[in-house]
C-alpha cells in the first residue's frame, strides 16, 4: 500500500518535473533552499530514506519514459547525470561493502558507465547541447541516503538504487533510440540499451542473493 501511494505521489510530481529533477538555480527563496535540503538530507533513519528512494526512482522512471524519451535536452542531462551518479555510487560501494561480488559489480559499473560517458561527450559536443557537470536533487539525494546507509544495510541500499537507476536508464534509452529527433544520439542510445540491460540483469541477480 505505501509503495502504491509513493507511486502515485512520485507520478504526480514527475508531470511538472519540477524540483526532484533539477538543480536549484541562483536566487532561490530560502524556503526553497530549505526544502532542498530537507529533501535530500543525509543521517534519516533507514525507512525514511528507502521512501525517498523509491519516490525518487519513480519519478526518474515517469520521466525518463516521457520527456527523456522525446526531447534531446533532457535525454542529454538523464544520461549524462545518470553515468555520473553511476561512478560515484560505485567509489562508495568500492570502499564501504564488504561483499566481494558486490565490490566487484561497483568496479565495473566504474569501467563502463566511464565509457559510456566518453562516447557521449563528442557527439553531446556534435549536437550543439551543453552536458550537465553536477548532479540534479534527485540523485544527489541517491548519494546521500546510500552514505548514511548502516554497515549492515549498506548491500541492500546500494543494489536496490542500482536496479531501479538501471531500470530508469534503459527505459530512457530505448524510448530515445525510438522516438529522438538527433540521428547520433538516437543510434548511440540503441547501442548503450544492451549494456544497461546487461548491469540490470546482473544488479537483480544480486540483489536476489543478497535477499536469500
Amino acid at each position: 500500500m505505501r509503495r502504491a501511494l509513493l507511486l502515485a505521489a512520485a507520478a504526480a510530481t514527475a508531470l511538472s518535473l519540477a524540483a526532484c529533477n533539477k538543480r536549484p538555480a541562483e536566487g532561490n527563496t530560502a524556503e526553497a533552499n530549505t526544502a532542498a535540503m530537507n529533501a535530500t538530507a543525509p543521517g534519516q533513519s533507514g525507512p525514511v530514506n528507502a521512501a525517498q528512494d523509491a519516490m525518487g526512482a519513480a519519478v526518474g522512471a515517469t520521466s525518463a519514459a516521457t520527456v527523456g524519451a522525446r526531447d534531446t535536452d533532457a535525454f542529454v542531462q538523464n544520461a549524462v547525470e545518470g553515468n555520473m551518479y553511476e561512478i560515484k555510487a560505485a567509489a562508495i560501494a568500492a570502499e564501504r561493502s564488504t561483499s566481494a561480488d558486490v565490490k566487484a559489480f561497483a568496479k565495473m559499473m566504474t569501467v563502463d558507465h566511464t565509457a559510456l560517458q566518453n562516447q557521449l561527450k563528442p557527439l553531446i559536443t556534435k549536437a550543439g547541447k551543453t552536458a550537465p557537470t553536477e548532479l540534479d536533487q534527485r540523485r544527489q539525494g541517491f548519494l546521500d541516503n546510500l552514505k548514511a546507509a548502516s554497515a549492515a544495510d549498506f548491500n541492500k541500499v546500494y543494489l536496490d538504487q542500482q536496479v531501479a537507476g538501471h531500470e530508469e536508464t534503459l527505459t530512457l534509452m530505448k524510448g530515445y533510440a525510438e522516438h529522438g529527433d538527433n540521428a547520433e544520439l538516437k543510434a548511440a542510445a540503441a547501442k548503450t540499451a544492451p549494456k544497461v540491460q546487461a548491469h540490470l540483469d546482473k544488479a537483480k541477480a544480486l540483489q536476489a542473493k543478497a535477499g536469500a
